[in-house]
């Protein structure tokens, strides 16, 4: 590689096409208790996101101040989810298109893309509605062309693309439909496989990025001997999932915390994943803040970084503030 490559990353661009614009009040709709649909709506107002429905321009400005990276990763969550069931339900199935077509208009084949949780399905926060769905999976794949899984190399520099919901499949367990549960095992048994014959084969010394949507994931991918055994040479490992770095903070901060099992499968799923954050250190993450950011600190934007030809030092990703 004689020159440096010029790395975009962006994630968490939740579009929100026409179908799924006519859905406001889509989360409050499955929340029966009123006590808990009205600390919905204030979480939503003051901390999450006020209006979920109005970020599309967003992306459209990422691509109109970012022309011309050799690279893009645009790493999942490319539609809203309003029926949490991901890309099986149609109005998702269009915002997801809609949003994939026009990066693929912008950047072709420089576009690298991984599978989001809500590409997939994932129950509501607060109505405990929807999750996994395994035509979500098929159309992700099929109909969208997301590659669960990918190997990149830019000179001496290796780029891995996993899909993280079937790496922490366990903790998605309960949001799955028994008579699917099979196929779910079946895809993530060859998915683990995929990743450890990868990094089994990538050169020793060879600089590694991984591209890896929820840090959910990660314990799990610490529990293979073949990924373990080459953090030496993994420079960093770009997540999304989290929307700001405040939220990726705390989470750190919570790390080793006890599994919380009274309270719902949301906070069991998102409390065990804490309780096991504890080895993302050694992964070397880094955070790309959805566009939007959240309501408590409007901290959304992008992320650039070059892999140059210094291998034996980490990128310097550079955070690019979108105001809303």
């Amino acid at each position: 590689m004689s020159t440096p490559v010029r790395l975009l990353v962006l994630s968490d661009v939740h579009y929100a096409g026409a179908s799924e614009q006519a859905r406001r009040g889509h989360e409050a709709r499955v929340i029966r208790n009123p006590l808990l649909r009205l600390a919905a709506h204030w979480y939503r107002k003051y901390v999450w996101l006020a209006d979920p429905y109005s970020h599309n321009p967003l992306l459209d400005r990422i691509v109109a101040a970012e022309p011309c990276p050799d690279l893009v990763l645009a790493n999942g969550d490319f539609n809203l989810d309003t029926q949490f069931v991901g890309v099986s339900d149609e109005a998702s199935m269009e915002s997801a298109r809609e949003c994939l077509n026009k990066l693929r208009a912008a950047y072709g084949n420089r576009l690298l893309l991984t599978i989001g949780d809500h590409e997939l399905g994932k129950m509501s926060l607060f109505g405990g509605s929807g999750g996994l769905r395994l035509k979500s999976w098929n159309r992700t794949v099929g109909e969208l062309g997301i590659r669960p899984f990918w190997h990149h190399t830019a000179g001496p520099w290796n780029l891995v693309g996993v899909t993280s919901t079937l790496i922490a499949l366990p903790l998605f367990e309960p949001e799955i439909l028994p008579a699917e549960k099979p196929a779910w095992e079946r895809l993530r048994a060859s998915h683990l496989e995929e990743i450890e014959c990868c990094f089994d084969l990538i050169p020793s010394g060879h600089p590694i990025v991984l591209c890896c949507h929820d840090p959910s994931a990660l314990p799990f991918l610490y529990s293979l001997p073949s990924v373990r055994n080459r953090l030496a040479d993994l420079r960093a490992t770009v997540l999304g999932h989290l929307h700001s770095s405040t939220v990726f903070d705390a989470s750190r901060l919570l790390a080793g915390m006890p599994s919380i099992r009274f309270m719902g499968n949301t906070v069991r799923r998102l409390s065990t994943a804490l309780q096991q954050a504890r080895h993302w250190k050694e992964f070397r993450p880094v955070l790309c803040p959805s566009p939007s950011g959240i309501e408590l600190h409007k901290d959304g934007g992008y992320l650039t970084t070059m892999l140059t030809t210094d291998l034996a030092s980490a990128p310097q990703f550079q955070r690019h503030r979108l105001i809303r």
